[in-house]
């Protein structure tokens, strides 16, 4: 049923420092210029390149593992017959979910003393037999719904925590927005899409400053919305909505199905853009005339978790 393993890794802040200034010396200095302790930087880069190489050595289990940068992930191909290892943190993971389609993926946490593993239920020295209850169809999977944008074009992107629709610059974006009925024009700092894995996170992060800002002014603080990361369900709020002659606020937040999809149609000239997961570079266009149709995808991840 499976082919191989792959192995996805990402880069260390001083690998990604030593490409950028062409060495290790350069990384230093630059590092120690800017008040920081590079030595940190150097234990870092050197526990997650000890545990990664543990890791790659027990993953022999009679099928080849290919290592494969985080930053390739995007364009690697994958057939459906890979066993799909990360070892990182959880963005890590939630960034290579959307493109694996739904095979197995076991989270695996390098570091524990730096990384939380919200999403890395394995240690190192627990990952072979992970992925060999995987291989004997022994395994349990938390099936997670990801978020999906439609643009009338046919271009398509996944997000396993949050989508943001808006301008590339976080400046007021215009938009107009239809769901459950109702239609208008808005004037934003843009829409957060979020699923029930990241309804932890950014989406947590509007409702605590709305419960601060209430009760500051006297007013009764809400509670943050929790989904369960299986729900076939969504979330969106509208961030910092502006009232103006041209622009409304009734329709600011709301649970998106596959029944109840929200639909942004663009009013940007220029500098529109629907990304996910916190990474800009992970986008499409969303400039004026541009219909984007917010949904649950069919595909899910498949987190390995026993």
């Amino acid at each position: 049923m499976y082919e191989k393993i792959v192995l996805v890794t990402r880069r260390t802040r001083l690998a990604g420092l030593v490409e950028r200034f062409n060495t290790k010396k350069q990384a230093k200095f630059y590092v120690e210029h800017a008040g920081q302790d590079f030595e940190e930087f150097s234990r870092e880069d050197e526990a997650y390149r000890r545990a990664v190489d543990t890791l790659r050595d027990s993953l022999g289990l009679g099928l080849p593992v290919q290592q494969v940068d985080r930053g390739l992930v995007p364009t690697f191909l994958f057939t459906g017959k890979e066993i799909v290892v990360v070892a990182g943190q959880d963005g890590l993971v939630a960034n290579v979910a959307k493109y694996v389609g739904e095979q197995p993926l076991v989270g695996v946490n390098p570091d524990p003393e730096r990384f939380d593993g919200v999403l890395l239920p394995y240690r190192v020295a627990g990952a072979r037999a992970a992925v060999r209850r995987v291989l004997e169809a022994k395994a349990g999977f938390r099936q997670v719904t990801l978020a999906e944008a439609c643009l009338e074009d046919g271009q398509r992107l996944l997000a396993f925590n949050d989508l943001f629709i808006g301008a590339k610059t976080h400046v007021s974006a215009r938009y107009r927005l239809r769901f459950s009925g109702k239609e208008e024009a808005q004037s934003s700092s843009g829409v957060l899409v979020s699923t029930g894995a990241g309804s932890s996170g950014w989406l947590s992060s509007v409702f605590t400053l709305a419960r601060s800002l209430t009760q500051q002014t006297g007013g009764v603080p809400g509670q943050p919305w929790k989904l369960g990361w299986e729900e076939p369900k969504l979330a969106f709020v509208v961030r910092e909505p502006f009232i103006s002659r041209h622009s409304a606020a009734d329709v600011v937040g709301g649970f998106v199905t596959a029944e109840h999809e929200l639909v942004l149609e663009s009013r940007m000239a220029s500098g529109g853009v629907i990304f996910s997961d916190g990474v800009e570079e992970d986008f499409l266009k969303f400039g004026a005339g541009a219909t984007a149709r917010i949904r649950p995808a069919k595909q899910r991840a498949r987190l390995v978790v026993g």
